[in-house]
């Protein structure tokens, strides 16, 4: 299910703001980018410094934390 947030399987690969059943902001849906782990780190950091006017403001401060999560997410197939 898409409520909370997108699904994060297959994240790592998938083109920004692409799963059809999550309402994003408009923002996310006209992002160009594809999610790299580099993307990720960014986004985590602040959501709004990487895309302005995304609905999604948690982030992340430790450099370390960020690289446990990032390595979690499994790659698109």
């Amino acid at each position: 299910s898409n409520r909370v947030g997108p699904k994060h399987l297959g994240v790592v690969g998938r083109k920004a703001g692409s799963i059809a059943d999550y309402d994003y902001s408009p923002a996310l849906k006209k992002a160009k980018f594809v999610w790299t782990p580099q993307q990720l780190d960014k986004w985590l950091q602040g959501p709004g410094k990487l895309v302005r006017g995304t609905k999604m403001a948690f982030t992340v401060a430790k450099p370390e934390d960020r690289a446990a999560i990032i390595a979690y997410l499994p790659v698109a197939k």
